[in-house]
Formats: C-alpha cells, sequence, structure tokens
C-alpha cells in the first residue's frame, strides 16, 4: 500500500470490511482521487457481521463458538494437568501380598488378634490375617451384614454383626468354638421390630450399648456382659493377653466350628437412656422454692436443669415467632430421630466413684453420650440396676452444639468438637482440660482420629516406652478435606497445624478418609476422592509411600472406603472393585503388610525407645513454672471432696431455704 501523509486515513484503508451509506464507485488507485467525505464510510469489526444473520443462524453460530471455547478451555487444563503430573515426584506404589475375591460386595471389615471378619450376604466370614485363607462361613444370620465389630477379650473375641434389618446379634469365639450368646433386638412380632444403629462395646468387653430406634422414639441400651460366667460355662481358663508380646506365627491349622447347643449366659440390661426432654416452663413461684424442692443438685445449673416461668416461657415464644414470622409461614419439615454419639469411659479424677463401689483397673464405669443438636455431654454411671432412675451423674455444657466426640484407644482423651468450630481436649486420667482451640473459619469438623504420642528422635519417630501423661496428638479431618495436627502438652496451650489443605485445582485430589497406623508411629493413610491411598508422615509432612490394587482393580471411594487397619499387626485391608467382565469375581479384599516393603521394613520393628535414651534436647520437659502449676492443680484436684459432701452442702442449702421461707412467712 502507497504510504500516506495522513496515517488515520491510511489505517481505515487497511480495514477488510467497510460500507458507505450510497452505492459506491470503484476507487481509483491514487491518492488523489480518494473522497473528501469521511462520513460517507461506515467501518465495522469483522466478528460484527455474523450479527448480521437472521435467526436461527445467529444463535447456532454462537453456540457452536461457545460450546468450541469451551472444549478449548478443557483441553489446556488437560494439558496443564499432564504436564504437572509428569513434573511430579510420585511416591512409591506398593502392591498388596495377598487378594481375597468375592462374588458379591463385602461392605465391611473388622480386625481382632489374628483374625480378619468380613461381612457377607448370609453372615460373615473368617479369614486368617497372615495368610488370607478362610477359616469359617457364618451363615447362620440369613441376612446381609451392613456393619460388623470384633473386640478383644484377651483370648477370646467378641463379634457383633448388624444385617440390613437392622438387627443385631452377639457371637463369641473361643478358641475353636463359634457361640451365639444373644440376638438384641428380635421380636417376633414385625410391627414392634427395633432397628440398631449404633453399637459400642467397651475396652475389654465388659460393657456394651446399642442405639435403638423403633415407633417414632429412639433411646440407648446398655448391656454389661457376663465374660467370667461364658469361660466357666465353656470350661475354659482364662488367658490375659500380654499387649507386647511379639506377633505370633501365621496359624494354619484352624479349625472353627459353630456350637449352636451351647448356651451361654445372657448380658445383663442395666440402663436406658432417652433424649433429654425440651425445656418447659416451671410452676416453682420463687428461688428458695427450687432449692427447697429440688432433691439433687447434679445438673443444676450446667444446661441441663432450667427453672423458668411458664409466663416468661410464652412471652419468650412470642418475640421469637414475631421477629421470625416469615420463616415460620412456610411447611415445616419432620424432624429426624436424634443420633446419639457414646463412649465409655475409665475412672478417673473426673468421673468420681461412689465409695462403696470398687471397680477393677481397666474396665469402664461411665458411659458419656451427646445428642444431635445438643449442647451438653452427659456422663451416666454404669453402676447401676435397670430400676434405678436413667439421670447422669454429670453434665457438661458446651457454647454450641457438640457435632463430633472422639476418645482416645486408652481412654484418657476426650475431644469434643461443637458445630462452629471450637475444640475442647480433656485429659480425662489426670483430670483437667488441656485447653480450647478452633479450627479456621469455614472449616467445620468432620471426624478425629487419635495417635499414639510419638517423638522425632534422630530423624526418625518413635514412641516412648511406658505411659505419657499429659501429652495427645490427633488429626482433624475437615468438611472442606483439609487435614490437620492437633497437639497438646500438659499445661501448654494446643497447637494446630495444616497436614494437607484443601485442593483448588484438583477436586479428585480431596481427602475423604483418614486411618491411623498404630504399628508406624507419627503416620497415617489417606484416601482420597480419585481412590488413591497414601501413607502419610505428620511429622513432615510428607507422603512416604502410595498403596495400589493391582490393575484393572479400583478403589470405590463413592461414598466412604472399606478400609481397616490392625491395632497389634503391621497390616491393613482395602476393598477394590473389578470393572463389568474383567473378572468373574468383581470384588476382591487385599492385604497389606507394612514389613513387606523397603521403605517400611524398619519402621514398625524397634519402634519404641526408653525415656533414659532420649536426649533433652529431642524430647521437650515442662518448663519449672509448669510443673509447679501441674502439681498444684493435682494437689487441688486431690482435695475435692466426692459426691457425699457434696450431697451434704445441698442438705444443708435447702434447710436454709426453708428456714428462709418460714421467715418470710412470718414477716
Amino acid at each position: 500500500m502507497m504510504s500516506s501523509p495522513d496515517g488515520s486515513r491510511a489505517q481505515k484503508m487497511r480495514l477488510p470490511i467497510f460500507t458507505h451509506k450510497e452505492r459506491l464507485e470503484v476507487p481509483s488507485p491514487t491518492e488523489k482521487d480518494w473522497s473528501k467525505d469521511e462520513e460517507d464510510y461506515v467501518f465495522k469489526d469483522p466478528d460484527q457481521e455474523l450479527d448480521s444473520l437472521p435467526q436461527p443462524y445467529r444463535m447456532i453460530n454462537k453456540l457452536v463458538n461457545l460450546l468450541f471455547d469451551r472444549s478449548w478451555e478443557v483441553i489446556e487444563e488437560r494439558d496443564r494437568l499432564r504436564e504437572a503430573e509428569v513434573s511430579r515426584i510420585q511416591p512409591t506404589i506398593y502392591p498388596p501380598v495377598f487378594e481375597s475375591k468375592f462374588s458379591e460386595m463385602p461392605k465391611c471389615m473388622a480386625i481382632s488378634q489374628d483374625y480378619v471378619f468380613i461381612a457377607g450376604a448370609k453372615g460373615f466370614s473368617i479369614y486368617n490375617l497372615y495368610d488370607a485363607k478362610l477359616i469359617y462361613v457364618c451363615d447362620k444370620i440369613k441376612a446381609e451384614v451392613t456393619s460388623i465389630w470384633a473386640t478383644d477379650l484377651g483370648s477370646e473375641i467378641l463379634i457383633v454383626p448388624l444385617d440390613e434389618m437392622g438387627i443385631v446379634r452377639l457371637f463369641y469365639l473361643c478358641k475353636d468354638g463359634l457361640f451365639l450368646v444373644k440376638t438384641i433386638n428380635e421380636v417376633d412380632d414385625t410391627a414392634k421390630q427395633t432397628t440398631c444403629v449404633k453399637t459400642e462395646v467397651s475396652h475389654g468387653g465388659d460393657f456394651a450399648a446399642f442405639l435403638l430406634q423403633g415407633a417414632g422414639d429412639t433411646w440407648l441400651d446398655v448391656y454389661k456382659l457376663p465374660k467370667e460366667s461364658w469361660l466357666k460355662e465353656l470350661e475354659h481358663p482364662q488367658v490375659a493377653m500380654n499387649p507386647k508380646k511379639k506377633v505370633r506365627q501365621p496359624q494354619l491349622d484352624i479349625n472353627i466350628c459353630f456350637k449352636g447347643d451351647v448356651k451361654l449366659s445372657f448380658p445383663v440390661h442395666i440402663i436406658k437412656i432417652k433424649p433429654p426432654k425440651p425445656i418447659t416452663g416451671t410452676t416453682f413461684k420463687s428461688p428458695l422454692e427450687v432449692f427447697a424442692k429440688t432433691e439433687g443438685c447434679y445438673g443444676l445449673g450446667s444446661g441441663q436443669n432450667h427453672f423458668i416461668k411458664d409466663s416468661l416461657w410464652e412471652q419468650q415464644s412470642t418475640i421469637f415467632n414475631a421477629t421470625y414470622k416469615k420463616y415460620l409461614d412456610g411447611e415445616w419439615e419432620e424432624e429426624p430421630l436424634s443420633v446419639a454419639t457414646f463412649h465409655f469411659l475409665l475412672p478417673s479424677c473426673i468421673i468420681s466413684m461412689p465409695t462403696e463401689v470398687k471397680s477393677p483397673s481397666g474396665v469402664a464405669c461411665a458411659l458419656g453420650i451427646h445428642w444431635t443438636g445438643r449442647h451438653n455431654y452427659f456422663i451416666y454411671s454404669l453402676n447401676r440396676t435397670l430400676k434405678d432412675k436413667a439421670d447422669p451423674e454429670g453434665v457438661w455444657p458446651c457454647a454450641a452444639p457438640i457435632a463430633v466426640s472422639q476418645l482416645s484407644s486408652c481412654c484418657s482423651y476426650l475431644v469434643l468438637a461443637c458445630e462452629d468450630g471450637v475444640l475442647t481436649l480433656w485429659d480425662l486420667a489426670e483430670g483437667f482440660p488441656l485447653g480450647v482451640i478452633a479450627l479456621p473459619e469455614g472449616r467445620p469438623c468432620q471426624s478425629i482420629h487419635f495417635l499414639k504420642y510419638f517423638i522425632v528422635h534422630e530423624g526418625r519417630n518413635v514412641y516412648l516406652e511406658g505411659p505419657v501423661k499429659s501429652q495427645m496428638m490427633c488429626v482433624v479431618l475437615c468438611t472442606d478435606s483439609s487435614l490437620h495436627l492437633l497437639a497438646a502438652q500438659g499445661t501448654r496451650g494446643p497447637t494446630l497445624r495444616v497436614l494437607v489443605d484443601r485442593p483448588a485445582k484438583h477436586p479428585g485430589e480431596a481427602l475423604c478418609a483418614v486411618v491411623p497406623a498404630p504399628a508406624l508411629p507419627g503416620m497415617v493413610l489417606t484416601v482420597s476422592r480419585n481412590g488413591c491411598v497414601h501413607l502419610l508422615d505428620v511429622a513432615g509432612p510428607q507422603v512416604v509411600c502410595a498403596f495400589a490394587p493391582p490393575r484393572p482393580c479400583h478403589l470405590a471411594v463413592t461414598w466412604k472406603p472399606v478400609c481397616v487397619v490392625s491395632l497389634h499387626h503391621p497390616y491393613f485391608l482395602l476393598r477394590g472393585d473389578y470393572p463389568d467382565g474383567a473378572s468373574d469375581t468383581p470384588y476382591s479384599v487385599f492385604y497389606f503388610h507394612f514389613d513387606s516393603y523397603p521403605l517400611l521394613e524398619n519402621i514398625s520393628r524397634n519402634c519404641c525407645i526408653s525415656q533414659a535414651d532420649v536426649d533433652t534436647t529431642a524430647f521437650p520437659q515442662a518448663l519449672p513454672l509448669e510443673k509447679r502449676c501441674e502439681s498444684f492443680l493435682q494437689k487441688r484436684f486431690q482435695k475435692l471432696e466426692n459426691k457425699v459432701k457434696e450431697q451434704e452442702h445441698w442438705t444443708r442449702l435447702r434447710r436454709y431455704s426453708l428456714f428462709l421461707q418460714r421467715e418470710t412467712l412470718r414477716k
């Protein structure tokens, strides 16, 4: 194109499309013959020419362009992910050592001692933990088992399967015999059938609790298990199990048979607990009348017993209805039945026992429970009969409803997580709280998992031999898939550290489950939504290795992965599914042995160290001031009187209230 002193005019002539108000002649090749009237030309963007298309072609063109743009964005995102995956350092992936194949899906598993219990369509199967050999198939239930628990009773095992009909049973495995103890909630009349929702067995198997629902109601039944009577009835001597003894060798020649002709003593029903009733008005006219006519002081002023006049209660209801009228006018949905979370607690400074009751060491003495949407944590004594009134011996109020609670395996530590993200840590053994800490905003607690306390010594994680007092660790999984390490020591405040942050660009890497590995100090198994299983060292934090079933099998984590870890042995089990047509048996359970892999073979061995061998710089000791504070608190707790003294104070208070009432009437 010829150069022109008028740059703007030359730029306009470079546009590929232009129109004129009137029909124009072909311009001459010389610049002198160009028109001087610029208003005669109307220039347009080339892309705007498509807008002049008639419908529906204009709409089709826009949809095609939009589809093309989005497809191109997806292609670019996949390229970026592929490049990031190639550049990322992949952990070492270990295959399983054994595999058990199933034609029907096993929904749950449990491990106790040297046995693996896998649920089936008509009962459950018992396998050897060391070689995945099938030992026995129990088909006495005649229904699909959806949950199963196994509790170590020393040399015996208590098995608690729950079937799809909500019926829960107790099985007793003693040496080579399997016995049905009792069916808890089975009735002849199907109209009166109740459903079991949750089950909990105390440490050592002395008590069992079952959360039942039926006829629009829910309650908790607690039973005392006669272990000693079972042993006598089977004429089997009780052998105490030493938790520190070495792992037993594989037992290949084991034959278990079901002995239905032997009847064992039934569990003793000791308490029935119902959800707390809603707050209602009281007929008391004055606080003096409340103190005079209330028999017990326990629970008063702690959030459990409220004495509010009917008039004040009606006034508050009127104000509430007037304020939120626009929200209350809509249709109300039926409130779901309340669900409870409960734990068996050992005797401690907080949980006092009556002087006349002598409970053996290590036997549960109380039941801690909280209901959904409630602020209070209730403590019920287990030293009672069914005729006794089911009132709590203690009530711990919280500022917000309790969402999650978790008790450590040693029953020494308790964590209460409220719906507002605040966590309260209790040292039950010493009898004082370890502190209160809040999770990051917008990340409420989903689950809590305790870790056995460990230290980092000479570059590796080790356990301390002997008991460790007032020192706890746990990992907290939040609802946004972030994982946090929570630690507390004595009088020091608790600390919170992020282990795995929520994935922003890769939603498939979000954590859906966390399982501690007790055989490996300071390590947990993390399961992602994409089916990846990693071993995470929380001291780093860093991923040590990964575990995966052989291809084409994959881990199905649509809702919750089926994974179980042995408490005393370096084993864990994982369920995998084969694609349709890839195998005659579409479901498998894979056995992983930590000692079989090079990176882990030395971690589970010699993982304990004595405190005398630990350098003072490696193990943080409490400061002298903190020691003095702990000693002062312990002395103060020792001076606390038992419930008899408290009842004496309450009796004197009642007498003083009656005296004041008489003096008021005389005036």
